[in-house]
C-alpha cells in the first residue's frame, strides 16, 4: 500500500505561503497548518495551556495562553524559548502524525510549516517547496498589512533562515509574483507529485 507523498511548504514572511497553502487546499489537497495547530494548542482547553501554565503562570489569561505575555517572557528569559519548544514541538508533531493518519488515502499531503528548516521539520517530508518573491516585494507586502514597522520586520527576518538559503535547499521553488502564475505552478506541481509513488 502506498502512503501519501508529504510535501513540506515553507517561505519567509510576506512570501505568499498562506495564499499558496490555500491554493493547494482549493485543489483538494489536505493541508496541515502548523500555525493553526499552535493557535489551537494555546486556546482555552488546548493541550499546551496546562504545561505552559506550570512553567510560566503569568502567560495564562482566562484559561488560554496570552501570546503577548508569552512574548514578553521569551524576550526577558534566555532559557524560556527552549522550555517552550520542549512543550510545543512534541504536541505539534503529534497533531501532524494524526493528520497524516486521518488522510492516509490521499496521494499528496501538504505540511505548511513556517519555520520548517529552522526546526528541522524537513526530515519528516518527502520533498520541500519554498515560496519566494523578490526582497522589495516581500517588504512591501508585509508593511502594507499595517501590522508591523520596518524594525519589527527586520527582527523577524533576522530570526528566519535567509530566503536564498531556503531556495538552495528546496526541492521545488514557486515564485509568487501573480496569483495566476502561482496557481498554475501549484497545479503543475500537484500533477507531478501525485504521479509519484511515495
Amino acid at each position: 500500500m502506498t502512503r501519501p507523498f508529504l510535501l513540506g511548504l515553507t517561505g519567509s514572511i510576506g512570501m505568499g505561503k498562506s495564499t499558496t497553502a490555500k491554493m493547494f487546499a482549493e485543489e483538494g489537497v489536505p493541508v496541515w497548518d502548523a500555525d493553526a495547530t499552535v493557535h489551537a494548542l494555546y486556546a482555552r482547553g488546548g493541550a499546551a495551556v496546562a504545561p505552559i501554565g506550570a512553567l510560566f503562570p503569568q502567560a495564562i489569561k482566562d484559561g488560554a495562553v496570552d501570546r503577548g505575555a508569552l512574548k514578553a517572557i521569551l524576550s526577558e528569559q534566555k532559557q524560556a524559548l527552549s522550555h517552550l519548544e520542549s512543550i510545543v514541538h512534541p504536541l505539534t508533531a503529534e497533531s501532524r502524525a494524526a493528520f497524516i493518519r486521518d488522510h492516509s488515502d490521499a496521494p499528496l499531503i501538504v505540511l505548511d510549516i513556517p519555520l520548517l528548516y529552522e526546526t528541522g521539520a524537513q526530515t519528516a517530508c518527502d520533498a520541500v517547496l519554498v515560496v519566494s518573491a523578490p526582497p522589495e516585494v516581500q517588504r512591501a507586502r508585509v508593511l502594507d498589512r499595517g501590522t508591523m514597522d520596518e524594525a519589527q520586520l527586520d527582527m523577524i527576518l533576522a530570526r528566519q533562515m535567509p530566503d536564498a538559503e531556503k531556495r538552495a535547499r528546496a526541492d521545488y521553488v514557486i515564485e509568487t509574483l501573480t496569483l495566476e502564475q502561482t496557481r498554475a505552478d501549484v497545479r503543475h506541481l500537484i500533477a507531478t507529485l501525485e504521479g509519484k509513488d511515495a
